[in-house]
């Protein structure tokens, strides 16, 4: 800053010295003008240079010194500014700052007032919802103790539901002596005595008790069913007068259903190879909804003991398997051969009925299954496995030479039953084909039949059943059943089953009398047919019949039942036997049959 005074003052200085030597060469001044001159300068003595020089820097000095101070005076406004923008940029940073946080302090409120309105309208909503889960959990108690859907014993639920009381009637063009249960196989041969009869039945008898238990653990369901009737018959069991029959076992088994979809079972019930309809859950079984106890010809079932364990795959694919209770039908057939064992009678020691035959069985059945629910129906693929066994004796008079025979026998089957027309319609249809599956048709015809050498021979044989059920209204169901049961011929000669060369000769005549009456009495006593000894070829059922619902509601329910089955049992063809469309004998029966059921809720 000084050095630009200085330069400042000296350019001053500069212009004075040149304006006065231009002064100085001037041209001279006219005498007038001199004369002029003079006088003033007479008047005033006239300043050296030297003194003009000094008054200059004089001057210049007071103009520097004014130009330091007015510099001093801005440098000192300048520092002021500079201050006063620093100040005021802190104010501004303080301002912005403030601000900032009262922005901040704002935003939290604005979240603490919206958390909080949302933790009011929570505590809203959760007090209707409470207020809601208390009325409906008072409702639900209420509900239970005035109509329970179970009884509740230290925290297992017990319900009888599935029990039902029953009267319920039988009448047959033909008669079989089976009460309610139609013997399939024993339908009357058309020219036999009892086909020439009917009969009729009534029975309170299929009325059943039904008691399920369950548990439920973390990660397990534990349950347990007992299922009873008084389909069976005791010693003292008649119809003379009290018409007493006991109590008879149908169901018996424990479950273990795990939350990981295995599910392991055992006890008495339903084969693995009879149909369900939630998987391979034990207790979703579907039965024909027939009157008859004995279900449907063509029907596959067996009802017994099975340790069973399956498992769930995301409710669409099932795999299970058990190990069932055996028993080999007796062998069924002409002109067989007697050097075997194959089973006895029961013995009164090991409590079984020392009237009904117990084959000695080498190992228990095993059934395989495969099902599918992939949205439409339920669909089955399965598998049974057998084992028959029988000790020969090949030398007569003597055991020498004895030994004992195992023969594998077993079939495949499946299945399906689907909804249709918005599930007001249901069609199924079921079967089983094999060697040696006899037992599994609902027929019961026969297992196997004996070579000449007294080995046993599995018989072929297949069950079949088609189902449509109609449903237009929740009280009513309608259906219509169609089955059958074949077995075939399977000889060596006049020996085996269906041999062609059975005398059929009889079996086109009423039953032959017997040689005469006794006691008095007058004519003659029927007999047992002689010469129709065939084997049965197939049974056949074709039925139509309803359920409809009077009530049904929390009171229980109340329902009405009416059937007709038509019958019809071929014998395979023999010589000297009647011929129709079949080759051989056969016979019919038309049975109507009522149900009135009032079922616990």
């Amino acid at each position: 800053m000084n050095l630009k005074l200085n330069t400042a003052a000296a350019a001053i200085l500069a212009v004075s010295l040149a304006g006065s030597l231009a002064f100085a060469g001037a041209p001279p001044e006219s005498a007038q003008k001199k004369s002029e001159t003079a006088k003033k300068a007479a008047k005033a003595a006239k300043p050296s240079v030297e003194e003009q020089i000094q008054a200059l820097r004089e001057e210049m000095q007071q103009q520097i010194n004014s130009l330091k101070n007015d510099l001093a005076e801005k440098n000192a406004e300048l520092q002021k500014a500079q201050q006063a923008a620093a100040d005021a940029q802190t104010a501004a940073s303080k301002a912005e700052a403030a601000a900032t946080a009262q922005q901040q302090a704002a935003t939290e409120n604005a979240t603490a007032v919206s958390t909080l309105q949302s933790t009011v309208n929570d505590l809203k909503q959760n007090s209707v919802s409470l207020a809601t889960t208390v009325s409906d959990e008072t409702s639900a108690i209420k509900q239970r103790i005035a109509n329970p859907d179970a009884i509740y014993f230290k925290g297992i639920a017990l319900s009888p539901t599935g029990s039902f009381l029953a009267a319920e009637s039988v009448n047959r063009t033909a008669a079989t002596g089976g009460g309610l249960n139609t013997p399939f196989g024993g339908i009357p041969l058309q020219y036999s005595d009892a086909a020439q009869m009917s009969e009729f039945n009534a029975s309170g008898r299929q009325s059943r008790a039904a008691l399920k238990a369950s548990g439920k653990l973390a990660n397990v369901t534990l349950s347990g069913y007992y299922e009873a009737d008084w389909l069976g018959t005791g010693i003292t069991s008649n119809n003379n007068q009290s018409n007493s029959y006991v109590l008879r076992q149908r169901q018996l088994w424990a479950d273990a259903k795990l939350s990981n979809g295995l599910d392991i079972s055992g006890g008495q019930g339903w084969s693995l190879a009879a149909e369900t309809t939630q998987g391979l859950t034990r207790g979703s079984e579907i039965l024909p909804a027939t009157i008859d106890p004995q279900y449907e010809a063509g029907f596959v079932w067996t009802r017994q003991y099975s340790f069973r364990v399956s498992k769930d795959f995301n409710r669409k694919f099932f795999l299970g398997a058990s190990a069932e209770n055996a028993q080999t039908l007796n062998p069924a057939g002409s002109n067989l051969p007697t050097n075997l064992l194959i089973g006895s009678a029961g013995n009164g020691g090991g409590l079984y009925n020392p009237t009904a035959n117990y084959s000695f069985n080498l190992a228990p059945d095993f059934v395989a299954k495969m099902a599918f629910e992939p949205g439409w129906g339920h669909w089955e693929i399965f598998g049974i496995s057998r084992f028959f066994r029988d000790r020969i004796y090949p030398n007569a008079g003597s055991s020498a030479g004895a030994y004992n025979d195992t023969i594998p026998g077993g079939g495949i089957g499946g299945g399906f039953r689907a909804p249709l027309a918005d599930k007001k319609v249901t069609i199924g249809l079921k079967g089983l084909y094999g060697k040696g599956v006899g037992r599994y048709g609902s027929s019961t015809i026969a297992d196997v039949t004996i070579r000449p050498d007294g080995q046993l021979d599995p018989l072929k044989a297949f069950s079949a059943l088609s189902t449509v059920e109609l449903n237009p209204n929740p009280k009513l169901m309608v259906y219509l059943n169609y089955g059958g049961d074949y077995v075939y011929r399977d000889f060596w000669g006049k020996i085996g089953y269906g041999s062609p060369l059975t005398n059929m000769s009889g079996c086109n005549t009423e039953t032959v009398t017997g040689s005469g009456a006794t006691n008095g009495g007058i004519g003659y006593s029927p007999s047992t047919p002689a010469n129709c000894g065939g084997n049965t070829k197939d049974v056949q059922e074709g039925t139509a019949g309803w359920w409809y619902y009077f009530y049904k509601g929390p009171k229980g329910g109340l329902r009405q039942g009416f059937q007709y089955s038509y019958f019809t049992r071929n014998i395979w063809s023999g010589t000297g036997g009647p011929l129709n469309i079949n080759g051989g004998a056969k016979g019919t029966d038309n049975v109507i049959e009522t149900s009135l059921r009032y079922y616990l809720p």
